[in-house]
Order: C-alpha cells, then structure tokens, then sequence
C-alpha cells in the first residue's frame, strides 16, 4: 500500500542542502529560468528526498508545497471512489509538482505517488504562488508546461479505453525509461496494477507476453527492456505521442 505523508511547513530537510548551481541543473525547469529571476526563487527552495511509495498529494488535499524532482520521478494517478486508479502523468526532472497552484487551484486533482526515489527541491505553496505572479519567465516556463502535461493526460486517458493491455504496458515502461534515462528500473505489480488501472494479474499476463518475446526481463519488480525498438513495435502509437509532448516541453521551456 501507499504511504500517505505530509510535507513539514517548518523548513526543515531530511538531507544535506545542494548548492544552487545543483539545484538549477538538477531540474529543467529551473534550468530553464533566466539567472536574475531563479536567484530570487532558489532561497525558497528546500532540498527533500523523497521515497519510493511516499504519497505526496490525494485528491481534495491542501497543496502546500511544491516539488521540483531532481533524480526523482513522481505518478500522477487519476482515482476513482477512493480505490480506482490509473495513471495520468509523470513528473520527473523536466517538470514539477503542484503546478495547478499558480492557476488558482489549492486543492490536490490527483494522488502524486514517488515511483523512483530521490532528491528534489521543495517550496511553500503560497511563497510560490506569490512568487509567480511576479516573475513573468516563470510565468512563461509553467504555462507550456502545465498545456504539455494535460496533452500527455488525454493521450494516456485514451490509450486506456481504447488500446490493449500489453501495447500500455510495453507505452508504460518505454516512459518510465525515457524519464530515467535507464533500461534497468524496479516496479512491482502492484504499482503497475494501480498505474494501469487492472488487477495485478493482468500486469503478470502482459509482463510475461513482453517477456517470452525477448523485449524485456521481468522478476520480483525488478524490469530490464533488452529490446527497445522491439517494445516500442509492441507499444501503441501513444507511446510516440507523449514521448513528442514531453521532448516538447523540454525544448520550449529554453525558448
């Protein structure tokens, strides 16, 4: 099960501070900043690490901090009567957490899950929100990614009524590589049962097809893509359409 945690408002991290070169370029939208306008931000921001099946967010929370992942990567999950889920989103070092904020919504729409631990940066939600109304390349930054993450959101809601399991699947992991930058990553069956909204038996009949076809090692959570352009011709068309969404984002976010 997930572990639901509350972030401290007292300022207070649980690992030693980075400087603020490492903070820039440990996030790209940070990065993104021009140096004037990340200088006034980076005393805000308090360095966390963040654990794997840490609830950052439910649905109807207060948001009261921001995140900013380094090496971190966070799922975004849709829930439904409190037990149904399906994943919406990711958050990794191209993006951040709590977003919608700056856009006049101070309650949490989905339940933010740590699928990959790690570092990240932290900031009071409303020293954010007073912040952005301030800093036009802020502005800037947050608005193409905010319209890049709900591009992602539709494609990945239609890939789940309309594309079969082991085609989401294969899109899936293919994501969560991209995001890492690895073709060696841990998620059990249970994370991917609450990612693709199935029972944890159907994760274990779409593994172990992708398995018998070589694209990938799958054992006790531990995933291993031996096959990345065999496990994209498994994917769905949607795979290429959020990989081009989120290289998007990345590229405007210099402009």
């Amino acid at each position: 099960m997930f572990q639901h945690t509350q972030p401290s408002r007292e300022g207070k991290s649980n690992f030693t501070a980075a400087p603020e070169a490492a903070v820039k370029q440990g996030n790209l939208l940070l990065a993104a900043l021009p140096e004037p306008d990340f200088a006034r931000l980076a005393p805000l921001l308090e360095p966390v690490r963040v654990d794997v099946g840490e609830v950052l967010c439910e649905p109807g929370d207060l948001i009261r901090c921001i995140y900013f992942p380094h090496d971190s990567l966070v799922s975004l999950l849709g829930v439904a009567e409190g037990r149904m889920t399906l994943e919406v989103g990711l958050v990794g070092r191209e993006g951040m957490l709590g977003a919608t904020v700056a856009l006049g919504h101070e309650l949490a729409q989905v339940r933010a899950v740590v699928q990959r631990a790690g570092s990240a940066s932290r900031m009071d939600s409303f020293q954010f929100r007073t912040e952005f109304a301030r800093n036009p390349p802020l502005q800037r930054v947050l608005y193409r990614y905010t319209d890049t993450l709900l591009a992602q959101a539709i494609q990945i809601a239609v890939c789940s009524r309309f594309h079969v399991l082991e085609a989401r699947l294969a899109r899936s992991l293919l994501i969560t590589r991209d995001r890492l930058q690895s073709e060696k990553f841990h998620l059990t069956h249970e994370f991917l049962a609450h990612a693709l909204g199935v029972r944890r038996v159907g994760v274990t009949k779409a593994a172990s097809a992708l398995q018998q076809q070589g694209l990938i090692i799958y054992s006790r959570g531990n995933i291993e893509i031996l096959d990345v352009a065999g496990l994209a011709a498994a994917s769905c068309k949607c795979y290429e359409i959020v990989k081009e969404a989120g290289e998007a984002a990345q590229a405007t976010a210099f402009i």
